[in-house]
């Protein structure tokens, strides 16, 4: 059997798992509405026949004080219930299994109705939470329990009581967030009552043959978090109070330290969980950047947990559980970890998708039919946006030819597979490759494709994406002038100082690779914990924080824009921080409001602030934007070929491969 501790059974007394992968809670914001409840039944659904063993929904509030959003997700009244049971029963029709997450927001909810174990204001929100009394408390358990058996009601197999990352019971597990001094407050075994009375009352009310999932966190990573001893404590105590399964949650959302974004390593924090699994006699689950089979099956086989939990590779690829059990592991549509069309959606109040797989709480309204008849097609160019129109194209059932000029597909993820802590693009390079060749999509590399060869074709989709924009400064063509791509190809090697034209997104990756050292920290995870303090040992501090230990950066750069205002503002809601942090840690000096005056022998010549200065570099490197590739369209529009022109090729701004793989599924779909 191809990964066999992987897909061994799991036995948990009143049923079996067929597997050992939890699909963990993410919030879509299917959740919020009735009306979208038949939308989140059939993405639920395409998990369960794709083979995931036990499914949890995204967060669902006990009551009002817990939304996280106003009117957001709630389980709290009877009438709610006929809603969720499309999604159930849908599920259950699939094979599936599947709990609800109840989740109380606490201090992180957004409205000023929130409680909290005491009166302190989350850094990450503009409210402060309403201390509640032991009375108050109590209405909360009461509530939890309430939820929980609504949602066997509602045909639920289970809950996950939501007890990490900083909602309302870590606020009580942590002194940093809990200063009461009564049953609820004071030592730890008092902060952790909280969680235990919860789960055991929820064990009362719901029976014996009812999933209980409790996540608790492991890592806190903010100051006067959680200590060792503590964690495991209340896994125990959590144990002890009826949890059928003890998941795993990494670190606050007010952290300072990435948990699941790209740049973090695979699997980084599955230390903990083995560590805490010889002390459990309950299944312990891993999770956090595990999306591949063969990293979940070193996991369960080293003995670091029972089970993995994945949440966004399900979104990148519902199949996934089947494609790994067949042995199709370079089949699979791998999470890449960029949030862009996730977390980022998330948190601008946007339906979740995925960047790789547009399909994603799409699969209502985008559908990928056979086509009528199967039509000639060609589609130019080789990068995201053209690759996914071809893969689509091919799934219809049309023969489909992929022009690419260069002698690799790619494109422009060619250069961002490049940047350290972006290496996960090459999977998604290595998905397309494998499906084009799958559906014997015609694939001409190296190949200019002219009006000539496209005359016969039925269709022409147009995806030849850009090339950075010139800007017009004295002494642009001087020796120390490179383009972002050349750099990223290896065709320049830049020198021990350099000055980056262009702060957006381009500009930052640019200054990651020229501040990088030869090894990635996303390849290294003792390294990446050293150069963002995590503790994995908790030695140094609660919460799991060290000081950090960040190597020095090879080159001296700056980092430049010409608006003012601080560089990298419009970077991902998500992973923008990051990004800044990981420079500013590399002592990269970011300036906005800057003035370009020439390049010559001494360097570039800008104002700052009205001040001439002078930053003597040994090379310039613009990332001053792209314009798009498009000397075709004029051919085709007078040849009378019909054509439809997307990506790059449509629209050259910021380079965003969301919108390219997007457009390029749409366009194909609909022909």
């Amino acid at each position: 059997m191809h990964y066999p501790h992987l897909f061994e059974p799991l036995d948990l007394g009143f049923c079996t798992l067929p597997n050992r992968v939890l699909m963990g809670s993410m919030h879509t914001g299917l959740e919020d509405h009735a009306r979208d409840f038949p939308k989140l039944a059939r993405y639920f659904a395409e998990r369960a026949e794709g083979g995931v063993g036990l499914m949890v929904t995204g967060g669902f509030a006990p009551n009002m004080v817990g939304w996280l959003t106003p009117f957001g997700g709630t389980l709290s009244h009877a009438w709610e219930v006929n809603k969720h049971r499309v999604v159930t029963n849908e599920v259950h029709a699939s094979g599936g299994r599947i709990c609800l997450q109840i989740l109380h927001a606490g201090r992180y909810g957004f409205h000023p109705l929130q409680v909290a174990p005491s009166k302190i204001r989350a850094p990450i929100n503009p409210f402060t939470p309403r201390a509640l009394s032991a009375r108050g408390v109590e209405r909360q358990i009461r509530a939890f329990v309430r939820s929980a058996k609504l949602a066997r009601d509602a045909g639920y197999d289970g809950v996950e009581i939501m007890g990490s990352e900083g909602y309302f019971i870590n606020q009580f597990t942590a002194p940093r967030t809990n200063h009461r001094q009564d049953a609820f407050g004071g030592d730890a075994a008092r902060r952790a009552r909280l969680a235990t009375d919860i789960v055991r009352r929820v064990r009362e009310a719901c029976g014996p043959d009812f999933i209980i999932i409790y996540r608790q966190s492991m890592l806190d990573l903010v100051p006067d978090g959680n200590t060792w001893d503590e964690v495991v404590a209340q896994a125990l105590a959590v144990q002890e109070a009826g949890a059928t399964l003890l998941n795993t949650g990494i670190g606050w959302h007010e952290a300072r330290v990435p948990t699941i974004a790209t740049s973090v390593p695979r699997a980084a924090f599955s230390s903990i969980t083995a560590r805490l699994r010889p002390h459990m006699r309950i299944p312990v689950i891993a999770s956090n950047r595990i999306n591949m089979p063969e990293i979940a099956e070193q996991l369960l086989s080293n003995g670091s947990a029972d089970l993995v939990s994945m949440a966004r590779p399900f979104l990148a690829d519902p199949q996934w559980i089947n494609k790994a059990k067949s042995g199709r592991r370079d089949a699979i549509n791998t999470c890449i970890a960029c949030n862009q069309a996730c977390l980022d959606h998330v948190f601008q109040k946007r339906m979740a998708t995925c960047l790789v797989n547009p399909r994603a709480c799409n699969e209502t309204t985008l559908t990928v039919q056979s086509a009528p008849q199967s039509r000639r097609m060609a589609v130019i160019g080789g990068g995201p946006a053209g690759m996914s129109a071809a893969v689509t194209l091919a799934e219809r059932g049309h023969s489909v030819i992929l022009f690419e000029s260069s002698d690799e597909l790619g494109g422009q993820f060619n250069l961002a597979r490049r940047i350290p802590g972006k290496e996960e693009f090459n999977e998604t390079l290595r998905y397309f490759r494998h499906r084009l060749d799958e559906l014997g999509v015609d694939v001409r590399l190296g190949q200019r494709a002219g009006i000539a060869d496209l005359k016969d074709f039925d269709h022409v989709i147009v995806a030849t994406g850009v090339l950075p924009r010139d800007i017009k400064l004295e002494g642009i063509d001087h020796p120390k002038v490179v383009n972002y791509q050349q750099l990223l190809r290896g065709e320049v090697k830049v020198g021990a100082r350099a000055a980056i034209i262009g702060a957006g997104g381009i500009g930052f990756d640019v200054a990651e690779f020229l501040v990088s050292d030869e090894v990635s920290p996303s390849l290294d995870p003792t390294l990446w914990a050293a150069e963002w303090g995590v503790d994995m040992r908790y030695e140094d501090d609660r919460g799991g924080l060290t000081e950090p230990r960040v190597s020095p950066s090879p080159r001296r750069v700056w980092l430049l824009q010409r608006t003012d205002g601080k560089p990298g503002a419009k970077l991902g809601k998500t992973t923008g921080w990051i990004h800044r942090a990981t420079l500013k840690h590399k002592q990269v000096k970011m300036l906005g409001g800057v003035e370009y005056l020439r390049i010559d022998d001494k360097g570039l010549h800008v104002k700052i602030d009205e001040q001439p200065a002078l930053l003597e570099v040994d090379h310039v490197v613009i990332c001053a934007g792209q314009v798009s590739q498009r000397e075709l369209l004029a051919e085709l529009e007078s040849a009378g070929v019909a054509h439809t022109v997307i990506g790059g090729a449509d629209v050259a701004a910021e380079l965003d491969a969301k919108r390219a793989i997007d457009q390029g599924v749409r366009v194909a779909a609909a022909l």
